[in-house]
């Protein structure tokens, strides 16, 4: 069963992480995803797929209202990230749906309407929730060609989407990256072959390096903190991506 973790608490300003879920069938990819919460409303990063709506919203209802959950942002169009949309809106239908101008012609065959979506030009924009200001941070072509991550200044955290994702195997798959050199092992082929511009990696490397980040949240695997944030960074940056036939 996946389970809400709170990775973040400052008042009522709080990051929860929906972990990941051991008793998935194998044939599907593992994700996370991510609860904002601020002066009790709530945004949900990359809600997920339809498959797993029951037990995301399962693992909310028990330490937080859904009802409270006010948008969504999806980093980008596939279907382990947003398939859930129309579940979502089946339960509330007045949910805002935060992404990429260039998926509002795509997503909405998961569901939604032209009252849904809330569309982020390519430089990235502000999303306000509550007296919090989140800011969706460009990742194009990381992997997808209209990406964004999604930083909260305050918490100095953040959501990463794919990028930093890693498939681990069972017994290494904690929340949080223990050992660096163990863990990025599981992350470079998956990096080698989804990761399709290695102007666009330098360019994330470079913006992202300037911000003040004490975690960083991926959509697959584990959330890097502290110095294994910068030890990311700087290993993607030396990375060779879009080149692997076979990764």
């Amino acid at each position: 069963m996946k389970k809400l973790q709170y990775i973040f608490e400052e008042g009522r300003h709080k990051w929860a992480a929906v972990a990941r879920d051991p008793e998935k069938p194998g044939y599907l990819i593992d994700t996370n995803e991510y609860l904002i919460i601020n002066q009790g409303e709530g945004l949900l990063t990359d809600p997920g797929g339809s498959e797993i709506f029951h037990a995301v919203f399962a693992a909310i209802s028990a330490e937080f209202d859904p009802g409270r959950i006010i948008a969504l942002f999806a980093s980008h169009q596939d279907p382990d990230i947003i398939s859930s949309l129309a579940l979502w809106l089946d339960f509330n239908p007045e949910l805002k749906c935060h992404m990429s101008w260039l998926w509002n012609s795509f997503v909405p065959h998961f569901g939604g309407n032209d009252t849904t979506f809330v569309d982020i030009p390519d430089e990235g924009s502000e999303i306000a929730l509550g007296n919090l200001t989140l800011q969706a941070v460009p990742a194009h072509y990381l992997h997808s060609s209209g990406n964004f991550h999604l930083h909260d200044p305050k918490a100095k955290i953040l959501f990463c989407g794919d990028v930093g994702a890693a498939l681990l195997p069972e017994g290494e798959d904690g929340l949080f990256v223990r050992h660096f050199d163990g863990h990025i092992r599981h992350a470079r082929g998956f990096h080698r072959r989804w990761m399709g511009s290695n102007a666009a990696k330098r360019d994330w490397c470079e913006r992202v390096a300037k911000m003040d980040i004490d975690m960083l949240c991926p959509q697959h695997g584990a959330i890097y903190q502290g110095e294994n944030v910068m030890r990311f960074i700087n290993w993607f940056d030396e990375l060779e991506v879009g080149t692997a036939i076979a990764a």
